[in-house]
């Protein structure tokens, strides 16, 4: 095989929640294969320092604060981007959160909103904006960060729900965009060793547990999300479109077959 198909030389790469985690992750890899890279978070002192990380892989990189779920900051962005870059080639929508953890019977209207507004209102105007640069410059590709949850019902009922509404929102775009030559793709991670994680693996006993549910037996690491960002964005990805890549440790799957009871 042709290893240059994952070459992204050139090519212009914006990727929201780029400060820490799958995004900084991401955003170091599309270094490594080549993309001049744009991070974006909320706050720039969280930004810049990975931004330094990239611009040391000799690409050129910038650092833009911005809120997802804003509109306006949405937009500013991405004449920022086209100001300094003239072109988007490669969107990462990974900014996400979950404020509150509970049953969604006592969810208050508030947090319910909030993780609405960045986790799918976000994705789907940053996505539209983009489509319409990538359109004239004859396609693009776009990824966005869902999760197993949004695949499988679990205990953050809105943050599933929120992941789900993605992966719909995903196939509705890559089956509109098309004919653009813009592509559309998400991926679904299992319990990758991030902040917005940190409940799930700083509590020994939850850790435990959440590693007797995952084949593999061990938690991800956000470079193992970066790979597929890479293999999406590349030509090696290149007829693919409308998909869910799940990267969870065969969680889905269920628990390790070595620990279920009552099989011969």
């Amino acid at each position: 095989m042709n290893l240059s198909q994952f070459s992204l030389e050139g090519k212009v790469a914006l990727i929201t929640g780029g400060s820490r985690g799958i995004g900084r992750a991401s955003a170091l890899a599309l270094a490594d294969a080549g993309a001049n890279v744009i991070v974006s978070s909320r706050k720039i002192a969280d930004l810049e320092p990975v931004a330094e990380e990239l611009r040391a892989k000799g690409v050129k990189s910038m650092a833009i604060a911005a809120h997802n779920a804003k509109t306006e900051d949405s937009k500013a962005l991405v004449e920022k981007v086209m100001q300094a870059f003239g072109r988007i080639d490669i969107l990462l929508n990974n900014a996400g959160t979950n404020p509150y953890y509970g049953p969604i019977m006592d969810q208050d209207e508030k947090t319910y909103d909030i993780t609405m507004n960045v986790n799918l209102k976000g994705i789907f105007i940053l996505s539209q904006l983009t489509a319409k640069i990538m359109k004239p410059q004859g396609g693009g590709c776009i990824i966005n960060t869902s999760s197993i949850g949004g695949l499988r019902a679990g205990d953050l009922g809105v943050y599933c729900i929120s992941k789900a509404a993605v992966i719909m929102l995903t196939q509705v775009m890559a089956k509109e965009w098309g004919q653009f030559n813009i592509r559309v793709n998400a991926i679904a991670p299992g319990i990758i060793k991030t902040r917005l994680s940190e409940a799930l693996w700083k509590d020994p006993e939850v850790n435990d547990k959440a590693l007797g549910s995952i084949p593999l037996m061990r938690l991800g690491e956000p470079e193992e999300i970066a790979g597929t960002v890479v293999f999406l964005a590349s030509k090696a990805g290149s007829y693919i479109t409308g998909e869910t890549i799940v990267v969870d440790g065969g969680r889905l799957h269920g628990e390790p077959a070595h620990l279920q009871k009552n099989i011969p």
